[in-house]
């Protein structure tokens, strides 16, 4: 399995027993996984069921799920139920009460619609054991086509980033080149300002020796370059994982912020600043595209 995208949408269809079941599915970023269905009252029970199934092939988004029922011409005809007993008795005891009451026995079949519980639809949509075998096949058919174009939108998520995370080695690698460079620009820049202010030092002179290695120790950015190289390794690892890596993603793009922000406090040299900003916009945009991934 490949990464990802946590946006998506997909589309379930199944028919059987005289009823049709469609199932929709979008999906859309969030940190956790969010599962909110929109179901018909009659089918409420089965939300816990539904919620498991999209659960066994999502770990983060917000989905949101819809489900509509048609049933068939046929079995709504059979569903209509009229309560004979309960209607004679209703007819009866009108008939008495009109006899009584000395009112004309007008009672027709269209009276049998008004008569409460005596014709009823005990719908087939209504009956969860019918529907849940349908409606499993539909539910697992959206969240096929779901992961499917969250696998499309991951593939295009990763091939952006695989080449913005190569212009963060490129950056990177401008730094490293630079580094070294840093305490003899210091120290040229140092005995100009001396020469300017009509003070001479030799190179050599303790104080000049004392101030260019207190510089050197708190400008040595190379243990930021070190953490940065392996980030940049295991973030190259995870675009082949097997599993979702959004959050390791993002962990690792602010632990990158990290070490660049120190490299661009410690060093304080023009060249490895203009990296450093490059370094930080490209790194900004992958934290935006990390935020997608599952």
């Amino acid at each position: 399995m490949a990464l990802r995208s946590m946006t998506g949408y997909g589309r379930g269809a199944a028919s059987g027993r005289g009823i049709r079941v469609e199932a929709e599915l979008t999906s859309v970023n969030r940190k956790q996984l969010e599962v909110r269905l929109n179901l018909p009252r009659s089918l409420s029970s089965l939300e816990s069921r539904m919620v498991e199934l999209i659960q066994g092939s999502v770990s983060r988004g917000q989905i949101t799920g819809s489900v509509m029922i048609h049933v068939s011409e046929a079995l709504r005809q059979k569903s209509l139920k009229v309560d004979r007993v309960m209607a004679s008795a209703y007819i009866l005891e009108l008939r008495k009460t009109a006899a009584a009451l000395k009112l004309a026995d007008d009672l027709s079949a269209s009276l049998l619609l008004e008569l409460p519980e005596v014709v009823r639809y005990c719908g087939a949509d209504e009956d969860v054991d019918a529907v849940w075998p349908v409606l499993e096949k539909a539910l697992k058919s959206s969240i096929r086509n779901l992961v499917v174009m969250r696998l499309k939108e991951g593939a295009a998520l990763v091939a952006d980033l695989q080449k913005r995370v190569k212009k963060l080695a490129h950056h990177l690698g401008e730094i490293k080149a630079e580094a070294p460079h840093v305490t003899d620009r210091y120290r040229d820049a140092l005995r100009k300002r001396l020469v300017e202010a009509g003070i001479t030092l030799q190179v050599e002179d303790p104080m000049m020796i004392k101030e260019l290695a207190v510089f050197a120790d708190r400008s040595d950015i190379t243990e930021e370059i070190t953490r940065l190289d392996s980030h940049l390794k295991q973030t190259h690892e995870l675009f082949k994982a097997s599993e979702p890596a959004g959050r390791t993603l993002d962990f690792l793009a602010q632990e990158m912020f990290r070490e660049i922000n120190t490299i661009g406090s410690k060093a304080n040299e023009v060249r490895i600043t203009r990296q450093v900003i490059e370094f930080k916009t490209e790194l900004e945009r992958i934290r935006e595209q990390v935020q997608n991934i599952e």
